[in-house]
């Protein structure tokens, strides 16, 4: 028995020290780390079931890493509109890329949810993509969010 939790314990450590040993200061753990997607939550956040090491998986919520979408609980038109935009693009780029890399992976201020670099299957950073797209603006989790609402009046 013993010698099977040594076994166990070594080939856990084995698989998790890279990652450990890349996470720094800071907790940022650099990946890659494959996931499926299991759902897109609202423009700028997907469920994912992580793969941190074979035979190992983890559901977890994933912000899209250096963006802002407009909340769906928006109070205005416009901004549920907008909101509803991001979300569908985002849907149709998971329906093409039902796996992604998560990369440069660290805690978000809200707890169970990760902030992470997403990149698709065929290497495409969908959170460039929506800005591109006019439907995310840039954010770096610190300071004010955009807020269509207040910016338009709430029309």
């Amino acid at each position: 028995m013993r010698s099977t939790m040594v076994y166990i314990l070594t080939n856990f450590l084995a698989f998790t020290a890279p990652s450990l040993a890349r996470a720094g200061a800071e907790g940022m753990i650099e990946g890659p780390v494959a996931a499926e997607v299991i759902r897109v939550i609202d423009g700028d956040t997907l469920l994912v079931s992580a793969r941190p090491w074979p035979q190992q998986s983890i559901e977890v919520y994933v912000r899209l890493r250096g963006i802002d979408t407009p909340e769906l609980k928006s109070k205005c038109a416009r901004g549920q509109q907008a909101a509803a935009a991001a979300k569908q693009l985002l849907e149709k780029m998971a329906t093409g890329s039902p796996t992604v890399k998560l990369t440069h992976i660290s805690a978000d201020k809200y707890f169970g949810r990760i902030v992470a670099d997403v990149a698709l299957e065929d290497g495409r950073d969908p959170a460039r993509e929506m800005i591109a797209a006019g439907l995310a603006a840039s954010y770096s989790g610190h300071g004010s969010k955009n807020d269509l609402c207040r910016l338009t009046g709430g029309s």
